[in-house]
């Protein structure tokens, strides 16, 4: 009498439930910590929105939707597929990626500001030299400067305007743009506002070592530019070595793909890959 045979992929199936069961319970159990945790992300994610001057009103709404996205890629591709290690790395690449993304618009636009803060100086000495008052000079900074920098004059223009104090404005505005040249900007028009001194002077010296810093990170973008790019073409030589072994031997290769063996060697390998490159990336810019 034939035996009952048991489906190649049970123990598959088995080890997905216990790892959800497991997860739903730490979900259950820890939601304290979990609920700590969002409000974390919560507070980072609306600080770069804010630098971004995006709007933040529904954000923990947002976050909720993008948890349960994660859960239901972790579920389609664990039971579904039957390809817990995979899911397992799809969803955190869906953890990391919309926060990276945020705070890399949030830092590309920081330089941006950092690249168009000289000018605005220049222009400030001028707008002084030539007899404006200092909220004349925030109104002309706010009209003839490019985005996005006129967009934060324009907000620190109709604030002083609107009857804060120059000091309040200032210490905003250095909370939102998190710059250390704009920090010096701030000082000197603090200094010359409560002892009325040469602002245009104390501006245009400011200004001059602005544009030197400016002269020197350039310098140093130019030298080490062929080096990042190295990096890039390291980090994508793996996946391009591993297309030509499928096309030299394609059964062992596939091995990587179906057994839990290679998918966690690759797992393993993808991460590392991952952290080589960001960690060339933090070498090659260094903070001058």
């Amino acid at each position: 009498m034939p035996s009952a045979t048991v489906p190649m992929d049970f123990e598959g199936y088995l080890a997905c439930l216990l790892i959800g069961a497991a997860a739903g319970a730490a979900g259950f159990f820890g939601r304290e910590y979990l609920a700590h945790g969002m409000s974390l992300v919560e507070a980072d994610l609306t600080d770069k929105l804010r630098r971004l001057r995006a709007p933040t009103s529904h954000l923990r709404v947002y976050i909720g939707i993008w948890l349960a996205a994660i859960g239901g890629t972790l579920a389609l591709f664990a039971f579904a597929l039957n390809n817990i290690v995979f899911a397992l790395l799809i969803s955190a690449f869906l953890v990391c990626t919309p926060w990276y993304l945020v705070r890399r618009m949030a830092e590309r636009r920081r330089l941006k500001i950092e690249d168009q803060l000289a000018d605005a100086m220049v222009t400030m000495s001028s707008a002084v030299k030539a007899g404006l008052s200092l909220a004349q000079s925030l109104e002309l900074l706010a009209s003839q400067l490019p985005q996005p920098i006129s967009t934060e004059f324009q907000q620190m223009a109709s604030e002083y305007k609107l009857g804060k104090t120059l000091e309040r404005v200032l210490v905003e505005a250095k909370e939102r743009l998190r710059s250390e040249n704009f920090a010096l900007f701030a000082a000197a028009l603090l200094a010359s506002h409560e002892s009325g001194g040469r602002l245009n002077e104390t501006v245009e010296r400011i200004a001059r070592s602005v544009l030197e810093l400016q002269r020197l990170e350039r310098k140093v973008r130019s030298e080490t530019a062929q080096a990042r790019k190295s990096a890039v073409y390291m980090a994508l030589a793996p996946a391009l070595i591993l297309t030509a072994y499928w096309f030299v031997d394609p059964i062992n290769t596939a091995l990587l793909f179906t057994t839990v063996v290679g998918q966690i060697l690759l797992a393993i390998a993808l991460v590392l890959n991952v952290i080589a490159y960001f960690w060339a990336r933090w070498i090659l810019n260094p903070d001058i």
